[in-house]
């Protein structure tokens, strides 16, 4: 059975990611930062639990150490953790970053030893086209007038990460992606986007690749994004 973590995944496209990769039989370790939240969401579902604030040094490594106890390795990772805030100041652009960028660095390198016991290690960054310096200077793409100044300097920075860590890992897939914009709690304002199951699928596709996959890519639904 393969065993997978997902971050971030008591609600919106992390917790539909965990209903889809159920689905397929994956054995899913939801990880929510918080504790009743993402009980109730594992319990719903029917996966595992464990309490994971990506900003947290030490509840990443025991939530790691959870996983490992329990299963002796991890197969797939998503990082699917993330903030949206429009403010644009000092406090709010630690708090963007810190989540969306150095929370995945935290969880991979927690999570590296367990990735190296898999057959076939796999993990996933849920990006966004939002930190792709060829949508936000392209006129005719959505990005290029949206005020998440800092949503999308922090997805570059998560992107990027995410390439250089399949260089330095070649015997990892890492890829990017763009799930299409949902309507979940954090862009329900901008009134845009479809259900939250929907960019989920895409998720699950990068999740499920096989060993021959591809490595060190941005993607969405129609395939490889420029950067």
């Amino acid at each position: 059975m393969t065993v997978t973590l997902i971050t971030g995944a008591n609600k919106g496209i992390g917790f539909e990611t965990a209903r889809l990769l159920l689905a397929r039989g994956h054995d899913v370790w939801l990880g929510a930062r918080d504790a009743e939240r993402g009980r109730a969401a594992a319990a719903e579902l029917g996966a595992r639990f464990v309490q994971l604030d990506v900003t947290d040094d030490a509840s990443v490594r025991a939530a790691l150490a959870t996983v490992d106890d329990a299963a002796g390795r991890l197969d797939v990772l998503v990082h699917n953790a993330g903030v949206l805030d429009t403010a644009l100041d000092g406090p709010t652009a630690l708090r963007s970053f810190d989540t969306n960028a150095v929370g995945v660095v935290r969880v991979t390198e927690a999570a590296l030893p367990l990735l190296r016991r898999s057959e076939s290690p796999n993990v996933v960054t849920v990006s966004s086209s939002a930190g792709s310096f060829w949508a936000v200077t392209n006129p005719e793409r959505p990005e290029y007038g949206l005020p998440i100044a800092l949503y999308a300097a922090s997805k570059a920075a998560a992107t990027m990460l995410t390439v250089q860590y399949a260089k330095a890992h070649p015997d990892i897939r890492f890829n990017a992606l763009e799930p299409g914009t949902a309507a979940t709690d954090m862009t329900a304002s901008f009134g845009i986007g479809r259900t939250p199951a929907e960019s989920a699928a895409v998720v699950v596709r990068l999740a499920t690749l096989g060993a021959d996959g591809p490595t060190g890519t941005l993607q969405d639904e129609n395939g490889t994004l420029p950067f």
